[in-house]
């Protein structure tokens, strides 16, 4: 009877039926859609009914009986959050015998529940005391003798075991809300209820502590539950809060909003917020819990220069200090060329500090030396979607996938690195979806609980193209091509040279089983599925691909974006709800760090530089004349800097010592030149070869948007002052000004204003929009709805035609050898960050406190290494050493590992070999060699002593002890 009650609020259906009926609800006539539940359509007519175990997330499980309702001619009383609306019904909530019964159940509840309520840390926000006063209950006649307080003699113990929430079974009304917000939401079935009558509770794993267990600390168990059994630590601490605001999440390109409810100042929880578009109420551990870096002891707060790096730090004025880096800027300049500095904008940032960081750039420092972090992430992503579909952004909103038949995940790991949309992906899987997974390792998605993959094509890394064109060889000769799509959507003289080369016998599976080591029946069964389903629906089926930095981080990467674009093209999977080419994109504001013109050759919008038109328009509004001449991207300026052309950098908010490839490389180029300025929060290991240090400013202390991987722009509001004085677009400011060029804004507003004026596709976007809509998505303007747009591509492509672009497969240059006989990759971890800046400054280093190298048992028993050993890993680039994990995930000669520990070296042994197109780094491809070792790498031993001494200049510029965070 319930199936088709899909919950999204009270008993909300998720898909109705467009057939309205009207009943009565306590003499109210009420209209809703037929499949309502009596309890959403009592709201709806304005009436509350008492509930407990409904919430709006989660399906119907009519077992608190506190929202029983009467209906007039049936017998009984039925649960108005499981029964359906029909019409011409007459229903009653109140009754004195609903009254009675209602009182009865709730005595039963509180009577197995401690009498603490006064003192109890949820006091003020709990709903069992809530519906206490609302069913009128005074008084219980029954003794508080429960056994889930008790075991034998003694009094149940709390679990405190996780580090952000505490479970207190002796408060618990086995509602089973947790345990549906375990399963239904997060997908995780960690926990389960154990006994029977008194004696039953809740359960983590097999009867383990919340940490022991496969609770993945998401919060959905604490935001579900509604007593005290499962809270925050810091309300326990903090006690309830007296105000809140909505903000987004400062963590991966999902973008998930938040209600920060605080104290004055101090925020005391991040609860995941109900509206937000991305995350619909949902989050994960990162976000929901991992925000108390913002407050660390580590941040520094007060801005520092000296001469060399070899000196010690010196702390001074924020005049002294943008004086000092604006005059050194301008010595650079006068000696050796307008050309000879440039800038790296922060993915971490606002778009409004972005575009003011690029606006620096080219109007004060002259030239168009700016890159962004995308350069070693998603630049492949923005020049192959641009070539195929004339825009550099993903297709779909997250919500979009809902409506997938077929799943194909490529290079990502969504439940790890974007765990809120991974959560939104495993609950469509199990309601029948079909997947695909193209990937060197075993992810979580290929088998977990009640998901199952139903092809992993596990290639050897590097083969990417080799395996999308075998792939599409299938399709074009198998007679699977969307013809008539192709023909009213897509160029006829592209796809036709397309389709002559991926029919070509070299390009089967069969022939290109030997390079990508998949087997061809797996190859073929995976294409067919994504062309044609598996049959058991009717008509087009909706296949999605989603995919990550397993595709773009490859010398092949914008080849290969370019392959997935062709294959979603010649299927007719683009342009409607539940297909489409989808990036997960890592960092919060990675996609807004390109839209705001943070790459060398384009301005904001993606307009190239050299467009006379677009320039004048930039030059009008800001007055001054702009080089049309692409400046250096990041690789281009370690390189001039070696070559001693590039001697100053202005970076603000990106750690390219930690996350750029080949370290040393990278660490020799900063070394060589003359003003590096480093404006972050924590002090960075690029910040250790910085002359000029500017404090930054995190999430909760600006106002500003960022953009997430659906082309999402949301609010981030401030929630307390900066620390250091200044949010990061006032410091760019101040910095502008010194240098000459005047910037005059007195709030982000102002800036989106500009943005939006100047910005075809940002022409529709203010503060006064997204606040009041929640968000709005890219293209917004004119021509959209109010809103935005939802879904790229519905009927025509952003270039007109779609453009078809023939995928050659070639070889990496990292090749195993001899001497480097594995492959190395590299990924994320649920629990870390990117580099690990905010997260190692938070209890989520309980989890996950090093990186390690996963191995497999073969080449693991080849080289005498066991699990927890340490190993060195040797490449032509680096060496370095790290524990090992023995694990079947990882295939026969590939290795892999993570990279958010500083002292782990993982990018010293990565190469400089990088995509054609974009000089995104092949992090996903370096040759290595793996020895069991008793001692650091000679790297790991000069990095001790250099971090040891940068700690002690700072030291002695704060004239105080310094935590170093982490390990």
């Amino acid at each position: 009877m319930l199936e088709h009650l899909k919950q999204t609020d009270f008993g909300t259906p998720a898909s109705l039926s467009e057939e309205l009926i009207t009943l009565e609800i306590d003499g109210r006539e009420v209209t809703v859609p037929k499949g309502t539940s009596l309890m959403r359509a009592a709201v709806d007519g304005g009436v509350k009914v008492p509930k407990l175990c409904a919430t709006d997330s989660l399906e119907p499980f009519g077992s608190c009986r506190l929202c029983l309702v009467q209906i007039e001619g049936r017998k009984g009383f039925l649960a108005s959050c499981t029964t359906p609306a029909e019409a011409g019904m007459k229903v009653k909530t109140q009754s004195p015998q609903l009254q009675e019964l209602r009182k009865g159940v709730m005595e039963l509840y509180i009577s197995d529940h401690p009498l603490d309520c006064l003192t109890c840390s949820s006091n003020g926000d709990c709903e069992l005391q809530d519906m206490a006063g609302v069913v009128g209950l005074r008084e219980v006649r029954y003794g508080m003798d429960g056994a889930n307080h008790f075991k034998g003699e003694a009094k149940v113990e709390v679990d405190t075991s996780n580090p952000y929430f505490n479970y207190d079974p002796s408060k618990c009304i086995v509602c089973n809300r947790c345990v549906r917000a375990c399963e239904e939401t997060q997908g995780t079935f960690a926990l389960t209820i154990s006994g029977r009558g008194f004696e039953s509770r809740i359960t983590a794993g097999q009867g383990d502590d919340f940490m022991a267990s496969d609770c993945v600390s998401c919060g959905a168990c604490v935001q579900a539950c509604p007593t005290a059994t499962l809270q925050e630590k810091t309300v326990v601490e903090l006690g309830q809060s007296e105000h809140s605001e909505i903000t987004t999440c400062a963590y991966c390109g999902v973008g998930c909003g938040f209600k920060a409810e605080m104290k004055g100042e101090q925020v005391v929880r991040m609860v995941p917020w109900k509206d937000g578009k991305a995350n619909e109420g949902h989050a994960c551990v990162k976000g929901r819990f991992a925000w108390g870096y913002a407050t660390h002891k580590d941040r520094i707060t007060k801005p520092m220069i000296r001469a060399k790096i070899t000196d010690p730090w010196r702390e001074v004025s924020w005049e002294e200090a943008i004086g000092y880096a604006a005059s050194e800027f301008r010595r650079i300049q006068a000696e050796h060329g307008k050309d000879s500095i440039g800038g790296i904008t922060s993915s971490r940032c606002t778009n409004e500090e972005t575009y003011l960081v690029q606006k620096l750039i080219r109007a004060a420092f002259g030239n168009n030396n700016v890159d962004t972090c995308a350069r070693v992430c998603h630049s492949p992503t923005g020049y192959g979607l641009g070539q195929t579909y004339g825009t550099s952004a993903g297709t779909q909103t997250f919500k979009s996938v809902e409506h997938s038949d077929v799943i194909m995940v490529i290079g990502a790991n969504p439940t790890a690195a974007h765990p809120v949309f991974g959560s939104r992906m495993k609950k469509r899987l199990r309601e029948g979806a079909k997947l695909i997974v193209i990937d060197p390792r075993e992810i979580d998605l290929v088998n977990s609980p009640h998901i199952k993959a139903d092809y992993h094509l596990q290639l050897k890394p590097g083969t990417n193209v080799a395996v999308i064109t075998a792939l599409a060889h299938v399709i074009a000769t198998e007679g699977l091509l969307a013809e008539q799509y192709i023909d009213e959507r897509c160029d006829a003289k592209s796809f036709e040279q397309w389709k002559a080369f991926v029919s070509r016998a070299e390009n089967s599976p069969e022939a290109m089983a030997e390079v990508t080591g998949v087997a061809p029946e797996l190859v073929r069964g995976a294409a067919r599925l994504y062309a044609k389903g598996d049959g058991s629906k009717q008509g087009p089926i909706n296949a999605a691909i989603y995919y990550g930095l397993g595709v773009t981080e490859h010398a092949q990467g914008s080849t290969m974006v370019m392959g997935i674009a062709n294959l979603a093209m010649a299927t007719g999977n683009v342009g409607r709800e539940g297909v489409g080419v989808n990036p997960l994109r890592g960092q919060n504001n990675v996609q807004g760090s390109c839209d705001m013109g943070s790459f060398p050759h384009e301005l904001p919008g993606y307009r190239h530089i050299s467009d006379s038109i677009t320039r004048a328009e930039f030059e009008g509004a800001w007055g001054v004349q702009l080089s049309p001449e692409p400046g250096l991207r990041i690789p281009n300026m370690f390189e001039a800097a070696l070559g001693g052309s590039f001697l100053g950098l202005y970076c603000e908010g990106e750690d390219i010592v930690q996350s750029d490839p080949n370290t040393q490389h990278v660490t020799a180029a900063l070394s060589a030149m003359q003003c590096v300025v480093v404006q972050d929060i924590f002090l960075n290991e690029t910040a250790k070869y910085a002359h000029v240090f500017l404090p930054g400013s995190s999430f909760m202390e600006k106002d500003g948007t960022f953009t997430n991987a659906e082309r999402r722009i949301s609010r981030v509001t401030k929630l307390m002052q900066p620390l250091a004085g200044y949010a990061d677009w006032e410091v760019t400011q101040l910095l502008s000004n010194a240098l000459g060029y005047p910037m005059n804004y007195s709030h982000p507003r102002e800036i989106m204003a500009e943005i939006a004026e100047l910005t075809p596709t940002f022409a529709g976007v203010s503060y006064e929009k997204i606040e009041r809509l929640g968000s709005v998505q890219w293209p917004c303007n004119e021509s959209t709805d109010e809103a935005g747009t939802s879904i790229m591509h519905v009927d025509k492509f952003v270039r007109g035609k779609g453009r078809f672009i023939i995928t050659q497969y070639v070889a990496t240059d990292e090749k195993v050898t001899q001497r480097f006989p594995l492959l190395l990759t590299t990924g994320r971890i649920l629990s870390q960050y990117n580099v690990g800046a905010q997260t190692r400054r938070t209890p989520n280093s309980e989890w996950h406190s090093e990186d390690r190298l996963e191995i497999h048992p073969v080449d693991a028993e080849d080289r005498g290494v066991r699990d927890g050993d340490w190993v060195g890993i040797e490449s032509r680039a680096g060496h370095t050493v790290l524990r090992a994990t023995v694990t079947e995930r990882i295939q026969p000669g590939v290795v892999y590992t993570t990279f958010h520990f500083p002292e782990s070296g993982a990018n010293v042994i990565t190469t400089d070999s990088s995509d054609w197109a974009t000089n995104c780094p092949e992090y996903k491809v370096t040759a290595v060699q793996v020895m069991p070792v008793e001692q650091p790498s000679s790297w790991q031993k000069s990095y001790a002593r250099f971090n040891n001494e940068q700690l002690g200049h700072l030291a002695a510029a704060q004239e105080t002890p310094v935590f170093a965070g982490g390990k």
